[in-house]
């Protein structure tokens, strides 16, 4: 098939009342992900050449997420909500334009695979002019029913007309469809509105192409693939689902995942091969991790670049733009933030390294900071291979350790300090024999009987 070209056309118009949220349904993520990113990214590796999302009035703000994932994506509104042939056709000069092949899709169904959507496209090559997928659910109550003699389709009949014969039919339509590109622009063209609710349903496009005496067949979907989201719950069963594929990708690839039921990744996470990952670790998106590193329980990792045999945490947060170079330690209750730590540095402890970069084998002892933010603008440091910051320093940025230089416990460095140097910024320590005994008799003595 990859000599044929492809359109899909996804549409994205649904509103989701039961998500009970301001944002659209087809924004809301799944493993880091927008819902409709996943399904744009599938399409792709399913072998889309051309796409088209389909949206509802004023929504904005879904058009740039699907320019985002697919800058050359084409987006069309339906203004009107008259049913799913009446989407479809929102995208008539996409249709118009001439394609092999057809596939419709949803926005709310981020589950579904390429080798499924392959296998639903496939019949098309081979001469068929519609092709529906269907599933078989446990109970099959309120889904419309598909009608098959063999891998023949004869009808999709909605549960309201089924008899009690097609009721006991358990193979259920799951809404996607592709059609051939030689006919899908007439085939849609034909679809009445002569129903209850007035609308133009993309089903009858089956008893279309047969009433034409063209081919039209079944294929078949794990359940799992075709669940559409359009509650909270909905999108937290997506959620689980989606977590078990991607864990056990992770471990099939070579990491090792202790707990695996309490690690949350990202659709976009990488990690290498001996890898280790304990208990309650999270990814967001945009991370990937180096082979033999291991990251200790209760980590949170997003937007950060993580080399081979790093260790991280436990209870360590790496936010956006973190680097972490190969052998590097960024250790328990450390936070890390656009910064990048060089091959073999140290951070190991109770500290916040933003903004800076940290040169190769340097330590950076308990309880440093990099004060990155003066309320208006971020500011960088710049830290050389080699240094050594003693415990519970603050460097107040811009500023600049060079290469070798010791800063002190307990510095303020506010000024930059040159390769090798020592820097101390702290008041000089005063000892005064006896007073906190005076200090005690003092006071004692001003305390009133009661």
């Amino acid at each position: 098939m990859s000599d044929r070209s492809l359109l899909v056309i996804i549409l994205a118009a649904g509103e989701g009342t039961r998500m009970a949220s301001r944002l659209p349904k087809v924004l809301h993520q799944v493993a880091g992900w927008s819902m409709l990113r996943h399904v744009l990214t599938t399409t792709r590796k399913a072998g889309a050449t051309r796409t088209a999302v389909v949206i509802g009035p004023d929504r904005e703000d879904v058009a740039a997420e699907a320019l985002r994932v697919i800058p050359d994506a084409q987006v069309f509104v339906q203004h009107e909500r008259l049913g799913t042939a009446h989407a479809v056709l929102a995208a008539r000069a996409a249709l118009a334009e001439g394609v092999d092949d057809v596939l419709v899709l949803y926005a709310d169904t981020p589950l579904i695979r390429p080798e499924t959507l392959q296998a639903l496209r496939a019949p098309l090559a081979e001469g068929a002019a519609v092709a529906a997928l269907g599933f078989r659910p446990q109970d099959p109550t309120g889904y419309g029913r598909l009608l098959t003699d063999g891998e023949a389709l004869l009808a999709i009949r909605e549960e309201k007309d089924a008899s009690a014969a097609e009721k006991a039919v358990n193979f259920c339509n799951a809404g996607l469809m592709a059609l051939s590109g030689a006919h899908a622009l007439r085939l849609l063209e034909g679809i009445g509105n002569a129903n209850a609710k007035g609308e133009y349903y993309l089903t009858d496009a089956v008893e279309l192409a047969r009433a034409d005496g063209l081919k039209v067949v079944a294929t078949e979907a794990d359940v799992d693939e075709v669940a559409g989201v359009n509650s909270r719950i909905q999108l937290a069963e997506a959620e689980a689902i989606l977590q078990q594929r991607l864990r056990r990708a992770a471990m099939a690839g070579g990491a090792t995942l202790i707990a695996p039921e309490t690690v949350f990744l990202s659709a976009d996470t990488m990690l290498g091969r001996d890898v280790i990952i304990e208990p309650h670790v999270v990814f967001g998106p945009g991370v990937s991790v180096g082979d033999d590193t291991v990251i200790h329980a209760f980590s949170h990792l997003a937007g950060a670049q993580v080399g081979a045999g790093v260790t991280i945490g436990p209870y360590a947060r790496l936010r956006p733009g973190s680097r972490i170079d190969e052998g590097a330690k960024i250790g328990n209750f450390v936070e890390t933030k656009a910064a990048h730590i060089e091959a073999g540095a140290k951070v190991n402890h109770l500290s916040y390294i933003g903004d800076a970069h940290v040169g190769a084998r340097s330590n950076l002892g308990a309880g440093t900071i990099t004060c990155n933010y003066d309320g208006f603008g971020k500011y960088r440091t710049e830290i050389g291979p080699d240094a050594f910051v003693g415990v519970n320093s603050a460097l107040v940025a811009p500023v600049s350790i060079g290469a070798g230089a010791f800063i002190g416990t307990g510095s303020v460095v506010t000024s930059d300090v040159p390769a090798d140097a020592l820097a101390l910024a702290r008041s000089r320590q005063v000892v005064k024999e006896g007073w906190a005994r005076d200090f005690r008799a003092f006071k004692s003595a001003q305390v009133k009987p009661r």
